[in-house]
């Protein structure tokens, strides 16, 4: 890889770029009122209940986050409030990037454009594109590719507007549920797992790995 330009280096945003806050979120909006085991279980059901709500027909973002805090709410027996949802939604434009992305994707941006796919809304990703400290060739959200990740739609849309094909990319995120086991399945030129402790690596779906995003100059060469 350290040989390989592709056109587009590509990127996850929340979780891979931006600290993925929705647990905190909710501990902050609930942890008063539950214990600490319950709301260790609630943050886990809230994290699986929203893979689940993105893998149907696209629905705007605070509907996923909603109907996800409703259904752990029930699986917990505990009382829904939308307000609750609303406030742990509200939250998102607040979060700001990982202390190792300015630095390393400034480096890359100077070679390579740089462009985010992620499962946000317009009005949305410009708060946290803006904190990133690089320049973006683009960002493209699942509100306009009407799908989330890890809907291959969402990836062909990209693909589509960036009029190029999955070899023409590297691709880098996070999270394997959401973005590299669809890469794989894409045949995107390189995978990128940037491996910041919030899912297991799986080695068999063929992406290098790093740390942060310090790492990814150096797999491109540059």
């Amino acid at each position: 890889m350290s040989t390989l330009r592709p056109k587009f280096v590509t990127f996850d945003c929340y979780g891979t770029l931006i600290n993925f806050e929705m647990g905190p979120a909710a501990r902050r909006v609930y942890g008063a009122r539950l214990s600490p085991e319950v709301m260790d279980g609630f943050c886990e059901s809230f994290r699986g209940f929203r893979l689940d709500e993105v893998l149907g027909a696209w629905k705007p973002f605070i509907e996923v986050v909603h109907n996800s805090v409703e259904r752990s709410c029930k699986a917990w027996k505990i009382t829904f409030d939308p307000a609750d949802a609303q406030a742990i939604y509200d939250e998102i434009p607040s979060w700001n990037p990982h202390t190792d992305v300015p630095a390393g994707l400034a480096k890359v941006a100077r070679e390579i454009p740089l462009v985010i796919l992620s499962n946000s809304m317009k009005e949305l990703i410009p708060h946290s594109v803006v904190k990133l400290g690089a320049p973006f060739h683009a960002a493209y959200t699942a509100e306009e590719a009407q799908a989330y990740k890890p809907r291959l739609q969402a990836f062909e849309y990209m693909f589509d507007m960036l009029g190029c094909g999955p070899e023409d990319v590297v691709h880098c995120s996070s999270s394997l549920r959401y973005d590299l086991m669809s890469a794989y399945d894409l045949k995107i030129g390189q995978r990128v797992f940037v491996n910041r402790g919030h899912e297991p690596g799986i080695p068999a779906y063929g992406y290098r790995e790093i740390k942060d995003i310090g790492g990814l100059p150096g797999l491109l060469g540059l």
